[in-house]
C-alpha cells in the first residue's frame, strides 16, 4: 500500500517541479536569439574562441563560462590582476554579470586586460550570451556542439610560419603599426594586437600582403613586409 506521501508528491509536489522544470527551461530560451548571437560573436573571435577544439588564444576560451568563477579557466595564465582579484572576491559568471561585462569591460572589473569597448546594445548583449550559452550549461556536454572559432584565410608553408622573429627589430618597426594600434593594447575603434600570438598574427600579416583581407591600409602596409619582417613584428606584440 502507497504511503499518503507518496500520493502528496504526485498530487501536489510533482506538478510543482515539472513547473519549475518548464519555466527554466523558458528562461534559458528567452535570453536571447542565439543565431543572431554567433553573428555578434565574430567582435569577439579574434580573441576567444567556443565550441568543439576551442583554446586559449589572447583570451581563454568561453566553453563553459555560465556560472563558473572568474579568472579560473584551466589551463589559461594570463588573467589580470584585477579579474583574479573579482573571481576571489566572489565574482561569478552569472547571466548578469557576464551582460554587465559585456557591456563595458572596466567598469565591473577595474584593471582588466579586456581591451573591448563593450556592446551597448541590450539585444546584442542577449543574443550573444544566448549563443555562448549554448556551449555551457545549455547543453552542459559541449564537445559534441559545433566549433565556433573562424578559419584562418589563408594556408602558409611550414618554413615560413617556422621563423623565428627579433622582438628588438619588431620594436623597430613597430612605430608605423603604432600610429593607428596603441602599444597598451587600449581600443578605440582600431583592433589591439597586443598579445597576439605569434602564428595568428602571421597569418594575418599574410592575408593581407595576399589580399585575403579587404583593408587597404593593412595590404598596403604588409605588402612591403618581408616574411621575416612579419615574424619580427609578430614576436614583439606578442611579448606586449
Amino acid at each position: 500500500m502507497k504511503s499518503a506521501l507518496t500520493y502528496m508528491y504526485r498530487g501536489v509536489f510533482a506538478p510543482l517541479i515539472a513547473a519549475a522544470f518548464v519555466a527554466t527551461a523558458a528562461m534559458a530560451e528567452e535570453i536571447g536569439d542565439a543565431e543572431q548571437g554567433e553573428k555578434v560573436f565574430r567582435k569577439c573571435a579574434s580573441c576567444h574562441q567556443l565550441g568543439q577544439g576551442a583554446e586559449h588564444r589572447v583570451g581563454p576560451h568561453l566553453n563553459g563560462i555560465f556560472g563558473r568563477k572568474a579568472g579560473t579557466a584551466e589551463g589559461y595564465t594570463r588573467y589580470s590582476p584585477g579579474l583574479l582579484r573579482a573571481g576571489e572576491d566572489g565574482l561569478i559568471w552569472s547571466l548578469d554579470n557576464l551582460s554587465a561585462y559585456l557591456e563595458n569591460p572596466k567598469s565591473l572589473v577595474s584593471g582588466t586586460r579586456m581591451n573591448f569597448r563593450g556592446l551597448k546594445d541590450a539585444d546584442e548583449r542577449a543574443n550573444v550570451l544566448a549563443y555562448m550559452r549554448q556551449f555551457s550549461d545549455n547543453p552542459a556536454n559541449i564537445p559534441e556542439a559545433q566549433p565556433t572559432a573562424l578559419p584562418h584565410e589563408i594556408t602558409l608553408p611550414p618554413e615560413i610560419l617556422a621563423i623565428v622573429g627579433d622582438p628588438e627589430y619588431g620594436e623597430y618597426l613597430a612605430s608605423e603599426c603604432q600610429t593607428c594600434h596603441r602599444s597598451d593594447g587600449s581600443d578605440q575603434g582600431i583592433p589591439s594586437i597586443t598579445g597576439w600570438p605569434t602564428e595568428d598574427f602571421v597569418l594575418a600579416m599574410h592575408a593581407y600582403k595576399q589580399k585575403l583581407r579587404t583593408n587597404p591600409v593593412m595590404q598596403n602596409y604588409a605588402g612591403r613586409l618581408t616574411d621575416e619582417e612579419i615574424a619580427a613584428l609578430a614576436a614583439y606584440f606578442a611579448g606586449l
